[in-house]
């Protein structure tokens, strides 16, 4: 019991930490950005300088995906087996939000990389790494790949990847990087 109390009081001064710091940086000159953020998904309206970080600062706009509040992630629940590992994985809305305040603070190559992210998030593990495989070169034909994108779209609703492996798909082309039919 004395070993559980002890790692609970080192991850809380880790996280305390974590949280010290995200702040510190924050009012850094990197984060120099408007006072309302207008973003293409724009949904939430957050303040990189008011909002971030969300852990800290806007916790009651994160949830897990199965619905838990943030806050009740804590060590003492993860040793009594309330929160398991699903419950921590990152959601789709949760990147979002990440790229709202990406968006905000000129990142928006980043902002576009979390969106993509999120469209993921919905495809299993092991599909993803059967798409990766695909993507390589000389792994697939034009035809496969362009069904791949047809799947993401289709099944996933992840437009934006669909596009990415679509453009993928005519690189590969210019380039004689498709496998052979």
């Amino acid at each position: 019991m004395a070993d559980n109390k002890m790692l609970e009081e080192v991850v809380r001064q880790v996280l305390q930490s974590m949280v010290q710091g995200s702040q510190t940086n924050s009012s850094a000159s990197m984060y120099q950005a408007p006072q309302q953020v207008k973003t293409q998904t724009g949904n939430a309206g957050l303040n990189p300088e008011l909002d971030y970080p969300l852990v800290s600062k806007r916790p009651e706009l994160l949830k897990t995906p199965t619905g838990k509040k943030i806050s009740e992630i804590t060590l003492e629940n993860v040793l009594n087996g309330s929160i398991k590992a699903e419950d921590v994985r990152i959601t789709p809305e949760t990147l979002r939000l990440q790229a709202e305040i990406a968006d905000g603070v000129g990142r928006y190559q980043f902002a576009a990389n979390l969106r993509r992210a999120a469209e993921l998030v919905a495809i299993p593990d092991a599909r993803v790494l059967e798409i990766y495989n695909a993507l390589r070169p000389y792994r697939s034909t034009k035809c496969e790949l362009l069904a791949i994108a047809d799947e993401m779209e289709a099944k996933y609703n992840a437009k934006i990847n669909a596009a990415f492996v679509r453009e993928a798909a005519d690189v590969y082309e210019r380039r004689n990087r498709l496998r052979a039919e």
